[in-house]
């Protein structure tokens, strides 16, 4: 179970700024062309934050809490850009649920994806193998960011490893199968932030 001091102590706006800057000093100019001129002034990848009624607006339109490493990013940045066309984060009027137009993908997975038992799925880090996962989590998945050539972002509210948190998930359903799962919305983060080269 994680320690709460430990998700409060971490300065979501000062790491988001830093990475926005490394990103900006990678991308090409073509997909700087596509930023908004106020990003390119701030060196910030990230729009306002959203406030406690636009986030309990999305929790009430999906029915569900969000878990709070997920609330406090959207509080410091209510949508964030990877690049000026790659993928983007979802503001809390974009969130919706992975199953809304997947379904005959979600029915087709489950059909023919070997199950996989508790030893199997609970590993993180290291040691996790990304095609090691379970396609009927898709069905209540929630989707955070937009789709670009097969990759998203989705949270999935069935596993809660962590107090007050669910599995974050950054999914390749392309030519490259796998899915990489973080115990939590901010330790997906975490491992982006770090590298802001990594997975774009």
């Amino acid at each position: 179970m994680q320690n709460k001091n430990m998700i409060k102590n971490f300065d979501w706006e000062k790491h988001l700024q830093e990475w926005s800057l490394k990103r900006l000093e990678i991308l090409e100019d073509y997909e700087k062309e596509e930023l908004p001129a106020s990003m390119l002034e701030s060196g910030y990848l990230g729009y306002p934050g959203a406030t406690e009624q636009e986030i309990a607006t999305a929790e009430a339109r999906l029915g569900l809490t969000f878990p709070y490493s997920y609330r406090e990013f959207l509080k410091v940045s209510n949508g964030l850009l990877t690049s000026g066309q790659g993928l983007k984060f979802s503001s809390t009027e974009e969130i919706e649920w992975y199953a809304w137009d997947n379904e005959a993908f979600i029915d087709k997975c489950i059909e023919t994806w070997e199950p996989v038992t508790d030893e199997e799925y609970f590993v993180y880090g290291a040691e996790q193998w990304d095609l090691v996962w379970r396609p009927e989590y898709l069905q209540t998945a929630i989707e955070i960011s937009s789709r670009d050539n097969g990759y998203i972002f989705l949270l999935n509210p069935q596993v809660s490893v962590l107090d007050n948190e669910w599995e974050a998930w950054f999914c390749s359903f392309s030519t490259a199968w796998g899915i990489s799962r973080y115990r939590s919305f901010q330790e997906m983060m975490e491992n982006i932030l770090n590298d802001p080269e990594s997975i774009f």
